[in-house]
């Protein structure tokens, strides 16, 4: 009949747009995956999706870079950084260059003058407070101007000074003087970052992931932390002014009959916490409408850590003048810490010589070689704990380094790790021929410039950082002049730096993973943080990572704060290292080590490739259920 004629029509037009369409689809199919010549194999294949682990070769490995030996890694280290972005970031001054400078400046200078006044302590003012600002200053402007990356803040570190203590208490008992044995530990420790220049031994360090990088973030963010609040190893903090027998309450007493412990202690946990909760509220203005244009709101946004140290400090002189807190403190004179008793110099005024008027006059600025107390072996002998001097300050500088140039961060100048590393033996030789101390890379300070001087998006995201030298150079040379003003610095209450302190830690955990992680373990799993991990891992996998993690940490924590072992403690954050590459893939799977611990550059190339795995795996279904459908209508034919 004519009605089933139309029927036989239609039918025949469905089955041939079905067949165009499976024949276009099969053309993709085979396009993406090859040429299609084992038609059925490929199809049989596409109709599996492929596990997480098959979807990159060798995911979550780590390899070490092409060696530049014979000094190649210097040359280049020269060429990729001074030889080509020299001029750039030597001109580009903007207003963030003045708010970062005065933000480096503060940054630096207490933690200066406290391990000056510990070093005073520990090498019996052989090393004090004057020498710890010039070694900081001079050190800090020159490498500015001729360093490979600007970027990193060098400073006095805890590590460094338990080792400097250990070279003061090893002259002792050889009775050689202190500066001239520590001289010729600094000529070995020179000799030794040289051969490791020259032949590229920094690529070890390189070998450092996301994993051993935010062990030690977090441990020196939990360092600034603690000495913030109230570090329960020592008496520094703002809780610990709540404690009658603090020292400062001592002194204070001493010069005031009337003082209360308890006033003092109030105010300065007011004045610390003030000063970090202001910090935070100016720079919350970077990304809100309040004031008339975006001008306005990135000043008080890069000037946010100085407005708040100017407005505490005057509470504290106007409003509360009558209360005492402690200040810094700063010496008198330019002048070195070592006063003399007599001609020789081998005794200290007024300890050695309580009876004396005034001193004899002060050590030498040069230090004598060749006051060796008759040991003429002590020249080679001194090899011996250069050594570990050498590990000391190869890990501090490389591991901050390594650190600071994650990709995530988005520096665009490149690395010199060999070629900083021989700059900064010849900056800690040439202080040990002045007695001045060693000095390393930074982390907090470092980190600290870095996100001062980025740009970034409203989920703390880096977009791009000004990579300049002018910060660094104005900063440190502001250090060196506080010399000529060093009544000034007495301004300014400890209370108020230590609030500067809690806002360095506090603003760096947001971009640490590890911390992130840690969180977590507090949270409903259906409002985590959308990221691949969180997606495409167990929750109790990402979970054993962060509890391995945290053993580690604690581990590296527990060390760095027992003084009679500290000074292992780069070694202990060494050996991160191979527990990455050689025990957590014990743990874990590849595909879950990329994704927890991998560059952000393959977490993306894992993800698009998962994402087209399961386009490709829908799509072969799609083509198999209408190769069915197209078998069950030639059935019913």
């Amino acid at each position: 009949t004519k009605q089933q004629q139309q029927q036989q029509q239609q039918q025949q037009h469905r089955k041939k747009h079905r067949h165009h369409r499976k024949v276009n689809m099969s053309k993709d199919i085979k396009n993406n995956n090859g040429d299609g010549n084992d038609g059925p194999k490929k199809v049989d294949n596409m109709l599996r999706l492929p596990s997480n682990a098959e979807l990159i070769e060798g995911a979550g490995k780590v390899t070490m870079d092409e060696p530049q030996m014979w000094g190649r890694g210097i040359v280049n280290d020269i060429k990729r950084t001074v030889g080509t972005h020299w001029v750039e970031e030597m001109t580009n001054f903007n207003q963030k260059t003045i708010a970062v400078t005065f933000l480096v400046f503060i940054s630096v200078i207490a933690p200066t003058l406290t391990f000056g006044a510990v070093y005073g302590k520990a090498t019996e003012n052989n090393i004090g407070a004057i020498e710890t600002i010039i070694a900081t200053a001079w050190v800090g402007v020159v490498y500015s101007l001729i360093g490979g990356m600007p970027t990193c803040i060098v400073g006095s570190t805890g590590p460094v000074l338990a080792f400097s203590t250990v070279i003061y208490n090893m002259s002792k008992s050889l009775d050689v003087p202190f500066l001239t044995f520590n001289a010729w530990v600094s000529v070995w420790l020179f000799a030794y970052t040289l051969i490791a220049g020259f032949f590229d031994l920094t690529r070890y360090v390189r070998l450092a992931t996301r994993f051993t990088d935010e062990i030690f973030a977090l441990l020196i963010v939990s360092i600034f932390v603690m000495d913030a609040i109230g570090d329960p190893f020592s008496d520094v903090g703002l809780l610990h002014y709540m404690n009658p027998d603090h020292a400062s309450h001592t002194e204070l007493e001493e010069e005031d009959p009337n003082y209360a412990y308890i006033s003092s202690g109030f105010l300065s946990v007011i004045l610390g916490l003030g000063t970090t909760s202001l910090i935070f509220f100016f720079r919350g203005f970077r990304h809100s409408p309040f004031f008339c244009n975006d001008g306005i709101r990135t000043s008080i946004h890069d000037f946010s850590v100085t407005l708040s140290v100017v407005v505490w400090t005057l509470v504290r002189e106007l409003i509360f003048e009558h209360v005492e807190t402690e200040s810094l403190s700063v010496p008198d004179e330019i002048e070195p810490t070592f006063a003399c008793c007599d001609s020789s110099c081998n005794t200290f005024f007024p300890d050695d010589c309580e009876g004396q008027a005034e001193a004899a006059g002060t050590r030498s600025w040069l230090v004598d070689f060749g006051d060796l107390n008759g040991k003429n072996w002590i020249p080679i002998m001194a090899a011996a704990p250069a050594i570990l001097a050498f590990v000391l300050c190869y890990l501090d500088n490389g591991i901050t380094w390594h650190l600071i140039n994650h990709k995530s961060h988005n520096l665009k100048h490149g690395e010199a790790y060999n070629y900083d590393l021989c700059l900064n033996g010849f900056f800690n030789f040439v202080n040990g021929l002045l007695g001045l101390p060693w000095l390393v890379a930074t982390t907090v300070p470092c980190i600290i410039h870095l996100n001062a001087l980025a740009d970034k998006d409203r989920d703390g995201n880096f977009l791009e950082v000004q990579e300049t030298r002018l910060t660094m150079f104005f900063s440190h040379l502001m250090v060196g002049l506080s010399l000529l003003v060093l009544n000034v610095l007495k301004l300014l209450p400890l209370p108020v730096l230590y609030g500067v302190f809690l806002f360095m830690g506090l603003s760096s955990l947001p971009n640490i993973q590890f911390w992130n992680r840690f969180l977590l373990f507090f949270q409903q799993p259906s409002k985590y943080a959308k990221n691949c991990y969180t997606e495409h891992m167990e929750k109790r996998r990402i979970h054993m990572y962060t509890i391995l993690q945290i053993g580690f940490f604690a581990l590296v924590f527990l060390v760095q704060n027992l003084k009679a072992i500290a000074i292992i403690f780069p070694l202990m954050t060494l050996l991160c290292i191979p527990a990455r590459l050689y025990l957590l893939p014990y743990f874990f799977e590849g595909w879950e080590l990329l994704l927890l611990d991998g560059e952000d550059e393959s977490i993306e190339q894992w993800a698009e490739a998962k994402e087209q795995s399961v386009r490709r795996y829908e799509e072969s279904k799609h083509l198999s259920s209408m190769e069915e459908s197209s078998s069950s209508d030639s059935a019913d034919e």
